[in-house]
């Protein structure tokens, strides 16, 4: 196992749900992100494994919905996913950077929110003397900010 591999494992095991679920859709954000550079390098073989790993952190998402408890924002995250995933195929098929970017760009949306659900759910960081550190201050001390140029 290496170094890389090591931090990932260890960041999961103390990482809150809300946190995992953020982490998945970085996680399909940077399938997608590789899939965009296969289309234009015509690289069929790395769209293709990038896109099936997308509808497959996508299914999981999706298969992890509570209904009883999530009521309408799990059903409209169902939805959400089913389009996501309807969408993935047809850019599988039907290979286009401009599909692919408006599939980020829908995602990273959707992951913002998560983010501020997460924040929401935690309690406040403070120090000893009661001063909010700076590094916990700040809307991206959490996760690393991911912005898609397409």
């Amino acid at each position: 196992m290496n170094i890389q591999q090591s931090y990932r494992e260890a960041a999961v095991r103390g990482a809150s749900p809300v946190e995992l679920v953020v982490r998945l859709y970085e996680q399909t954000i940077e399938d997608l992100r590789q899939a965009a550079i296969a289309i234009e390098q015509n690289d069929i073989m790395l769209r293709t494994k990038r896109i099936k790993h997308a509808i497959l952190v996508v299914g999981h998402l999706q298969s992890s919905l509570d209904f009883a408890k999530g009521g309408k924002v799990a059903q409209d995250l169902d939805r959400f996913y089913n389009a996501v995933r309807q969408s993935l195929v047809w850019v599988q098929f039907h290979p286009s950077k401009r599909g692919v970017t408006q599939l980020i760009t829908d995602l990273l949306a959707v992951r913002e929110a998560w983010i501020v659900v997460d924040r929401a759910e935690r309690p406040s960081v403070t120090t000893t003397a009661g001063m909010v550190p700076s590094a916990a201050a700040g809307p991206e001390s959490d996760h690393v900010r991911m912005d898609w140029k397409g």
